[in-house]
């Protein structure tokens, strides 16, 4: 007997009691339901949800597999910074097999996939709960959450810490909407938040994007990990090229860093038409915008060095596409189908003010320079009133040509 018929079997041991839920959940995991349609009309495709999900993960893994690498590579850096030697560790060439050192994959995923297995663990075990509780099919809204979750936070973010906040995430954020396809607030971000506000310190400050940045005790050492965001809110020099900043050899949260890799993932995506290339490409437009603003009150002179505002609003506008997380949040996060706007125009809209107001925060709030994942959240809340306003206008023109023809 197969493992097909096995699981099959047993599912059909449990069906009706407490535990079905769970049963069936990894049944249909592993294969396709065996329950077929026989009235009305349906789409005849081998797509479901969990297919949908794992595509986006799909997409995800080469910025996992990178974030891993690039927290090795981070730490043996500062390292060799504190040594004195951080020169000659950064001269070893891209394509050296030095540089991809066993080391680097060794350190990161000692420290990177810990979060992993917590993110998947804690969450997957809420939605088991509430599964059985409830009475319902275990939904697959969390398998992309539980990626996205370990690619957004500090690496050295205490594991009990993102398991509290996962907690709160599904809970607050998904289970109280009603589960996935109800919520309205994107969950992974909401789990952010809850980060963010109840331990800001171990989610801003320059010691928390580093393995080791400080010792056990949770004092500073002498590893410093400060970003390119938190350098340019200091009005300090940033000491990565561009190169750095775009291929992802940079300070920051694990997934966030390699813009070439983001860039791979939005093309795989939208090539597999699960993202919205109209939310992506208005998000880069309105980030853009928002840079270009604060570039021509520099270069008109309205603000000085001295402005504590000055660092960021330098920053050619480009650049902030490849510094911090905006493009991570804009592939990944503003275009999830359930939380963002569903209108093409209200698409445009909705990822339009996602970059003009991420833009916004990093520059007027140098204590924690990036906004993303505020800006997403903000606009989750206004989604339905864009397209509200957008049906209510498409109605009016409608209106108004009918009344033309009657005329």
């Amino acid at each position: 007997m197969g493992m097909k018929e096995s699981l099959h079997k047993l599912k059909m041991k449990y069906e009706g009691k407490k535990m079905a839920p769970a049963f069936n959940a990894l049944h249909t995991f592993l294969y396709a339901p065996n329950e077929t349609t026989h009235s009305g009309g349906h789409i005849r495709a081998v797509d479901d949800l969990k297919r949908t999900m794992n595509t986006v993960i799909i997409a995800l893994i080469p910025c996992l597999l990178f974030g891993i690498f690039n927290a090795g590579y981070q730490h043996y850096y500062a390292v060799a910074e504190v040594a004195g030697t951080a020169a000659d560790y950064k001269a070893v060439g891209f394509f050296d097999v030095n540089f991809w050192n066993w080391d680097n994959f060794a350190m990161g995923a000692w420290t990177v996939l810990p979060l992993v297995v917590v993110s998947y663990g804690v969450g997957l075990l809420v939605e088991f709960i509430f599964a059985v509780i409830k009475g319902h099919e275990v939904e697959e809204g969390y398998l992309v959450t539980g990626m996205l979750v370990p690619l957004i936070v500090p690496i050295d973010i205490p594991l009990w810490m993102l398991a509290v906040a996962v907690i709160f995430g599904v809970v607050i954020g998904k289970e109280v909407f009603g589960g996935t396809g109800m919520n309205i607030l994107n969950p992974a971000l909401t789990i952010r938040a809850f980060l963010f506000f109840a331990y800001p310190t171990w989610m801003s400050g320059d010691k928390v994007w580093v393995h080791q940045a400080v010792d056990m005790a949770g004092q500073p050492d002498a590893i410093s990990g400060e970003t390119i965001l938190g350098s340019y809110a200091q009005n300090s020099t940033v000491a990565y090229d561009y190169w750095d900043m775009f291929a992802g050899f940079i300070p920051g949260s694990v997934g966030e860093t390699s813009k070439l890799l983001i860039i791979f993932g939005a093309a795989f995506l939208i090539f597999s038409k699960i993202a919205s290339w109209r939310i992506i490409l208005s998000a880069v437009a309105g980030a853009l915008v928002m840079g270009l603003i604060f570039n021509g009150v520099v270069d008109a002179g309205w603000i000085d060095s001295s402005s504590k505002f000055y660092g960021l609003m330098s920053v050619p506008f480009w650049q902030h596409l490849i510094i911090g997380s905006i493009l991570f949040g804009a592939v990944f996060m503003a275009t999830d189908p359930v939380t963002g706007s569903q209108t093409n125009k209200g698409k445009y809209i909705y990822g339009f003010l996602i970059g003009f107001i991420s833009i916004m925060i990093r520059v007027f709030n140098p204590a924690y320079p990036e906004g993303v994942f505020l800006a997403i959240l903000l606009m989750n809340v206004f989604a339905p009133t864009i397209d509200h306003y957008v049906v209510q206008g498409n109605v009016k023109k409608r209106m108004k040509r009918l009344k033309l023809k009657t005329a």
